[in-house]
């Protein structure tokens, strides 16, 4: 019987019993008027989109991604991310002839709770127009991964 109350507290030193542990996801979050971008948005083919949240997490962040890719299809990511067509008015399916794809990796600083991410990318000229998907995956150090997802529309 005393074995079991001697192990208790070992394993708890050895970090068994932390209360440390992360058990909650990162956040991806809004910073008032500069917030971009936002659920159907226009950006023109060879002009940018400026990026811009605040990224949290209760223990430390990691990295986060962008990645871009068309939405000619009309899929869903089960975020926000919604069709940008008036109501009423059906979107025909496109087919893709050169769609945009985007996909980065950036670091946060190590230690941070907090970072407030902001990123230029350059929209191509020759893109095909229409409506894509923004996606920004941000993870933290203990792997704890968020999905934010908006429509944007690339026009002529």
């Amino acid at each position: 019987m005393k074995t079991k109350y001697l192990l208790i507290p070992l394993l708890c030193a050895l970090g068994a019993c932390s209360s440390d542990k992360d058990t909650s996801l990162p956040e991806i979050l809004p910073v008032g008027e500069s917030t971009a971008p936002l659920n159907c948005q226009v950006y023109p083919r060879g002009g940018a989109i400026f990026f811009d949240y605040l990224l949290k997490d209760d223990k430390e962040l990691g990295a986060y991604n962008i990645e871009i890719h068309n939405n000619f299809d009309h899929h869903t990511h089960s975020t926000e991310a919604g069709e940008c067509h008036h109501e009423g008015e059906e979107e025909p399916e496109n087919e893709p002839v050169n769609p945009w794809i985007f996909n980065k990796d950036y670091p946060i600083p190590a230690g941070s709770t907090s970072f407030e991410a902001k990123q230029t990318i350059p929209v191509p000229a020759d893109v095909d127009p229409g409506e894509y998907h923004f996606m920004i995956r941000l993870t933290d150090r203990s792997g704890w991964q968020q999905l934010k997802s908006v429509s944007i529309i690339v026009s002529e």
